[in-house]
């Protein structure tokens, strides 16, 4: 379950004050979040992940209040509770494929479940990487890692920051149904956040900011 309730966030005094809708999620519902460029979207996802704190109101993952977590305890809780697709690739550059997804696993203190690892790149179509370096893959195919590193570890809540929003029609809807797939498999709640409309279809629940 995810809640949210009054957010409200500034980054610095005299500067724009944004505030954010309620929502609540139960049980593998999920949600599209819509809005155009420098109206909040990635704060909101930031926040929802804990990685702002807000100035008012809560973000309450599994029963879990976020915002009143210590430092430690929010690391260790993201760690295990949260995958997040960003916008900017983050995996490192020095592993190949397979030991990124281990150093994910491993940082989440999740168990290594090599079978498990080489079901999700199959599903996700780049097991035949494993062993590449991520210089050596193509922008779809990094984009596909970011989805598996933020999945690898059956968080509780998938977070993807403007995921199709560089994408054509056809990788936008393979990219989309794999977010769904991977959320539905883990009994994850899924918050998507862009500018793309194209996706609205995708979800029963939408909110423009």
């Amino acid at each position: 379950m995810v809640q949210t309730n009054d957010l409200i966030f500034q980054y610095k005094k005299n500067e724009t004050i944004f505030s954010f809708p309620n929502i609540t999620l139960e049980q593998q519902e999920n949600v599209l979040v819509l809005g155009k460029s420098g109206i909040g979207k990635t704060t909101f996802l930031h926040l929802l992940a804990g990685l702002l704190k807000p100035i008012n109101g809560r973000v309450v993952v599994d029963n879990v209040d976020v915002s009143t977590l210590s430092n430690s305890k929010l690391d260790a809780f993201r760690g295990q509770n949260i995958g997040i697709v960003f916008q900017k690739k983050y995996a490192i550059p020095t592993l190949n494929v397979i030991e990124n997804l281990k150093a994910r696993l491993f940082f989440s203190k999740t168990p290594i479940n090599n079978k498990a690892v080489d079901t999700l790149l199959k599903e996700l179509g780049i097991y035949q990487f494993k062993k590449s370096k991520t210089n050596e893959l193509s922008e779809g195919q990094l984009q596909r890692l970011s989805i598996a590193l933020a999945v690898v570890h059956k968080p509780k809540l998938i977070l993807a920051d403007e995921p199709t929003s560089s994408l054509d029609d056809d990788n936008c809807k393979i990219v989309i149904e794999l977010l769904l797939k991977q959320a539905k498999q883990t009994n994850a709640n899924l918050i998507v956040i862009t500018h793309d409309f194209r996706v609205k279809s995708y979800f029963q629940n939408s909110i423009t900011l």
